[in-house]
């Protein structure tokens, strides 16, 4: 079946989030959720739109994002399928949620394709600042879109991507590469619906350490995925 989605991750110091909408053949579903720094997760499935340049959730958030072209790849699966994608990394978001103004950076994921019945991938985007004060972004993947060269895998800085060499994740996801993981709050998910099987989790959080490109964070906000489906 075609798949495609939208994804978009707002990330700062007070608070981080993210709204989904991902269709798997005529199936469909929407998510937000919404991370503080003292563990707290609220999230749910209704009252979402999220379109290009702008993203609500009736009574939680209402934030416009300054959109650009983003990263475009197209990848063929270990299966021979073609899928594609697109990432937008390090965009502003200003807005409102739950009450509170918010000026943030974001990244947004669209994807689309014919991707293999069983995929499943690890998975980590966020936003901060370098040791020399460079505003930096990062996504980076295993198991998608992953080739050593002509991948999805870059990093940011002051706006500019450059593609970076392939990354390990930590199993229990407490690193990618040479930066170091810490969570506020998991948003997670094991859904079985006989034709559709999706077992995922995605912490928020904090990171340390050094990008892939070797620039050392001064701070980092962002998430941690893994997700293993059957659709």
């Amino acid at each position: 079946m075609r798949k495609h989605w939208r994804w978009v991750g707002v990330f700062s110091p007070e608070l981080m989030l993210c709204v989904g909408d991902a269709h798997v053949g005529p199936l469909r579903r929407r998510w937000w959720a919404v991370a503080l720094p003292d563990g707290t997760l609220r999230e749910g499935t209704r009252g979402i739109a999220l379109g290009p340049g702008r993203m609500r959730v009736r009574g939680v958030m209402d934030l416009a994002l300054e959109e650009t072209a983003g990263v475009e790849v197209t990848s063929r699966t270990p299966g021979g399928h073609s899928i594609w994608t697109r990432k937008q990394g390090g965009i502003a978001a200003r807005g409102r949620v739950l009450g509170r103004e918010v000026e943030a950076r974001a990244i947004v994921d669209d994807s689309e394709g014919q991707h293999d019945r069983r995929t499943s991938w690890r998975w980590s985007a966020g936003v901060g600042t370098a040791d020399d004060g460079a505003a930096v972004a990062w996504n980076l993947v295993d198991g998608i879109h992953d080739a050593p060269g002509r991948s999805e895998r870059r990093v940011w800085r002051d706006g500019v991507p450059v593609e970076v060499d392939p990354v390990e994740f930590a199993t229990d996801l407490s690193r990618v590469g040479a930066l170091s993981f810490t969570a506020w709050a998991e948003r997670s998910e094991n859904t079985n619906l006989l034709v559709f099987r999706s077992r995922y989790r995605q912490p928020f959080g904090v990171f340390s350490g050094e990008l892939p490109d070797g620039t050392p964070l001064r701070e980092g906000y962002g998430v941690m995925e893994e997700h293993d489906a059957l659709w």
